[in-house]
């Protein structure tokens, strides 16, 4: 019988040319990417190889790959990319029930302790798809059952609003550490039983709304917490139920987050691409929203070279701003605060960097008093840009405000900012303060290790 011939996997190889990687780095990555996956990798540069020639690595192990790939290029490469067939489905999309019950297992599994860190280190899909607004627009599996004891009315929608906002406050105040646990439980105890109750039409339709917004919200907190697979879960749970409930702006405004988590991991394409759906996606709406889905797509732009879009984006983004009313919304809000980081992102970009740091500095002047976790990033930023600048000893004022305020906060994205510190630093030592400024940063990793 005559061997089977290959086909060298020429899109492989020019992938890996574009990346800059060879096959050891690649191997290094993709078992890297499986531990993230929960799967058991060990492959080496001569498993690139055989791929290379035309071998197929095994299904469970393409997604892997392809998220190795996807982070090497900061866009997303999927196995068809690559001539494979198509592996399982990534986390995020996994779950073939009703969407309510796949939020009442998320949210069961987030509030229990023993199964949270397994669940946050769930691996961030950067090839993973959203469904369009109208494929999902009034489409829900009908959980009630007559005879049901629970039935909701206008006053328990209100009460997940409420509590939508409060939690919104204690994020802003103490950070998501302490935030999102408290979210996981009230939706599991309280939200999800509500979604399977019975109800008048309009306020069940309500119900979805109201739990849409606290879903985005506990996956934007599950994001600031640098659980990225996790806030990837929360976010296309909150589009589902936005389109259960017709919710056309907070399907946008999860659209939007799930851009700047994009963003956030250096995707500046999917950053784009759905920035953009979110934008197109948008009803005729205020000029808060407009603001809000505006400076997402100049923070975007700008991390694709797109000079001309992000600063116009960015024009449209303060005239919007300039007719919305003094509100800020606890949930997906937009102010000045908000626009100026934004500013702050496309001038760093775009190669302002002494620009960059004046607009986090104004970002922080103009933030409410209760935003302590906004503050703690913006302040954790600007030390890290200055010390890139070599602006060291006004990068160590900047890192002294910054521990006063971590040592007061529950935050993941305040440890790495922590983390940083003492990296970047301490190459520095023989300049004055910094040696003091190291040993109080020291203190407190021991104190948030405790």
């Amino acid at each position: 019988m005559a061997a089977r011939v290959r086909t060298p996997n020429e899109a492989l190889a020019r992938l890996m040319a574009e990346a800059g990687v060879g096959n050891d780095q690649l191997a290094r990555r993709a078992n890297t990417a499986g531990a993230e996956l929960g799967i058991s990798l060990h492959y080496d540069k001569t498993s690139v190889s055989h791929w290379l020639a035309g071998s197929v690595p095994k299904a469970q192990a393409r997604p892997a790959i392809t998220e190795a790939l996807s982070r090497l290029l900061a866009r997303p490469v999927t196995s068809a990319e690559l001539g494979w067939a198509t592996g399982p489905a990534p986390a995020a999309e996994v779950g073939g029930g009703s969407v309510v019950s796949e939020v009442a297992d998320l949210t069961r599994a987030d509030m229990d302790p023993s199964r949270r860190s397994l669940l946050g280190a769930g691996m961030y899909a950067a090839a993973l798809g959203v469904p369009r607004f109208e494929d999902i627009a009034g489409r829900i599996e009908e959980t009630s059952r007559p005879g049901r004891s629970l039935r909701i009315g206008a006053s328990d929608v209100a009460t997940v609003r409420t509590m939508t906002d409060r939690l919104a406050d204690i994020l802003d105040e103490i950070g998501a550490g302490h935030a999102r646990p408290m979210a996981a439980a009230f939706l599991a105890n309280t939200v999800t039983p509500y979604l399977d109750a019975d109800g008048p039409a309009a306020v069940k339709q309500d119900m979805l709304a109201a739990a849409s917004d606290l879903v985005y919200l506990t996956g934007w907190m599950a994001m600031y917490e640098e659980q990225q697979g996790l806030g990837q879960r929360y976010y296309h749970q909150a589009l589902k139920l936005a389109g259960a409930a017709e919710d056309h702006v907070t399907y946008c405004r999860t659209l939007r987050g799930m851009s700047l988590q994009a963003s956030h991991l250096g995707y500046g394409p999917k950053a784009v691409e759905l920035a953009n759906a979110a934008a197109e996606a948008a009803p005729a709406s205020g000029p808060r929203l407009v603001a809000f889905l505006r400076g997402q797509q100049a923070a975007a732009a700008s991390m694709t070279g797109d000079r001309r879009g992000a600063l116009a984006r960015l024009r449209e983004t303060e005239d919007a701003l300039s007719q919305a009313d003094n509100r800020r919304d606890a949930v997906g809000g937009y102010d000045q605060a908000a626009y100026f980081f934004h500013q702050a992102h496309v001038f760093w970009h775009l190669g302002d960097r002494a620009a960059s740091i004046t607009a986090l500095r104004r970002s922080n002047r103009v933030r409410n008093a209760q935003e302590r976790q906004g503050r703690l990033h913006a302040l954790g930023v600007i030390a890290d840009r200055q010390t890139q600048m070599r602006h060291v000893e006004a990068a160590t004022e900047t890192w002294a405000e910054f521990l006063d305020l971590h040592t007061t906060l529950s935050s993941a994205r305040g440890d790495a900012h922590l983390r940083t510190l003492r990296l970047g630093m301490a190459e520095h030592r023989k300049v004055r303060g910094v040696s003091d400024l190291l040993a109080r940063a020291d203190d407190v990793a021991r104190l948030k290790a405790a």
